[in-house]
């Protein structure tokens, strides 16, 4: 004889799965890690550094 099952359980396990398996497709999909979140800030902010130091200094008069 089949071993009863409990269907609240199934169904909130099923549940659990396929919102897990969102998750990770959603974290393969947008998520990066800490470490590339601020490897690309301090490139931006290096690149940013760069352009303000070879902008050309003006003064008031437009000269």
């Amino acid at each position: 004889m089949a071993e009863p099952v409990n269907l609240n359980k199934a169904r909130k396990a099923r549940a659990r799965a396929e919102k897990r398996a969102q998750a990770d497709g959603n974290a393969v999909k947008f998520g990066r890690t800490k470490a590339e979140k601020k490897i690309d800030k301090a490139r931006a902010e290096k690149a940013r550094a760069t352009l303000d130091a070879h902008k050309r200094a003006t003064t008031e008069d437009g000269a």
